[in-house]
């Protein structure tokens, strides 16, 4: 892509060489930062304006607090998702709203939020927040013509558009693909491998058939202990080996760690582990339902979101790891949710869930058989995750490249 003709020093480390024409302004001078606030006239979702928090819109309201074009920052929680709103609004007290100056394009200043470091310029771990302050000093380079600033702003909506639509079709193919593995999963877990067998009447309508020879049983029956995670909070420390972890570190049947995991010192993680057993089912029973991990040993404390199952000798784990993926499992959770806002999966549902069950050893060749057909349904699922982060990689360096002068898109 073509170059600006000269160039100039920022002064600012990480915008580096600007278009000579261009200028560096501080946000402030861009927009005035505004405070959101409380909205107790929430109606249906007929109401006229939305009412946003930093998390996204969650009402509607028939006044608004801001005609707009804006641009909305997060004040705490989601701060690093800035969202362009074109008409009337309302803001609460978790998210900012700006007032853009007329001679700076809305839709390019979106663009230029969109480059923030968030990361940089946060404060506070267990709620990431963001002062008006801070915002405000923000650097960013921006040409002095607003024809210019609308150009590029032309440009960017197109090219993202572009790529949001390639964004959009890999994540439904994902989705796809998602879907067959849950088929697949289905029907190893509840027909088995063998389809010459004798079938027999499940007892429910929409499962139809199971094997003759299966035994319908409680997750109960099957196990030596079910229980979940400590309910209250440990004691932090800045660095550790060990652990805090609840129901959002399983993923894929592993526990992961994030930049948000904290660590505890040894004498919190003694005074509060569970003593699992390594094979142990882990599963999360609060907010998002039915993650899994497989426990291996990993020196952590377990929160009240994560449940552990620790089984007898006469089932898989994985085999009851692949049946609580199934929609039958699924079915049986939702029937049973408690909270109004979050859900949550008790521990008596879960001992008293419903499972059917085949001897040890073809539960152990359902396993196999399964995982080999899973790892090539993986590999495709692992592929398109790959592109999507392509993509989404590409339109971040796209829109930084273009708003700091590195690419000349004006013709």
């Amino acid at each position: 892509m073509n170059k600006y003709h000269k160039y100039k020093d920022s002064g600012i480390q990480w915008i580096g060489e600007i278009p000579e024409h261009w200028e560096v302004k501080r946000l402030k001078r861009l927009a005035s930062i505004c405070n959101g606030q409380d909205q107790k006239n929430v109606v249906d979702k007929n109401g006229k304006y939305p009412i946003y928090g930093s998390g996204g819109e969650f009402g509607r309201t028939d006044k608004y607090l801001h005609l707009g074009p804006s641009v909305l920052l997060g004040r705490k929680g989601t701060i690093d998702k800035p969202r362009y709103v074109e008409g009337p609004f309302w803001t609460v007290d978790t998210a900012y709203y700006t007032d853009i100056k007329p001679d700076v394009s809305p839709r390019l200043f979106y663009y230029l939020c969109l480059t923030i470091d968030f990361n940089q310029y946060k404060y506070g771990s267990a709620i990431p927040s963001m002062t008006q302050e801070t915002l405000s000093g923000i650097p960013f380079s921006i040409p002095k013509s607003t024809e210019e600033q609308t150009q590029i702003a032309h440009y960017l909506n197109k090219k993202t558009k572009e790529i949001d639509e390639l964004i959009a079709a890999k994540k439904k193919l994902l989705q796809l693909y998602e879907e067959e593995k849950t088929a697949i999963i289905n029907q190893a877990v509840t027909k088995g491998i063998n389809p010459n067998v004798p079938m027999k009447d499940s007892g429910i309508e929409w499962l139809g058939e199971i094997p003759a020879h299966w035994v319908k049983t409680k997750l109960k029956y099957v196990t030596n202990r079910i229980g979940d995670g400590i309910h209250s909070t440990p004691k932090y420390v800045d660095s550790s080996e060990l652990k805090f972890v609840n129901g959002n570190n399983l993923e894929n049947g592993e526990i992961k760690y994030f930049d948000t995991t904290r660590s505890v010192s040894k004498n919190e993680y003694e005074k509060h582990k569970r003593e699992l057993k390594v094979g142990t089912v882990l599963i999360s029973i609060n907010g998002t339902i039915g993650k899994l991990a497989i426990y291996s040993g990993e020196k952590v404390i377990l929160g009240k979101s994560a449940a552990y199952i620790e089984l007898e000798d006469s089932i898989h784990n994985k085999y009851l790891f692949y049946t609580l993926k199934t929609n039958y499992v699924k079915t049986q959770f939702e029937l049973s949710y408690s909270g109004s806002t979050i859900n949550n999966l008790s521990l008596y549902t879960l001992s008293n869930l419903e499972i059917f069950k085949p001897n040890f050893d073809e539960q152990k060749s359902v396993v196999q058989v399964l995982e080999k057909e899973l790892f090539h349904h993986n590999k495709k699922i692992n592929l398109v995750s790959q592109l999507i982060k392509l993509f989404e990689e590409y339109r971040t360096t796209l829109i930084s490249e273009v708003v700091t002068g590195k690419i000349n898109i004006i013709e």
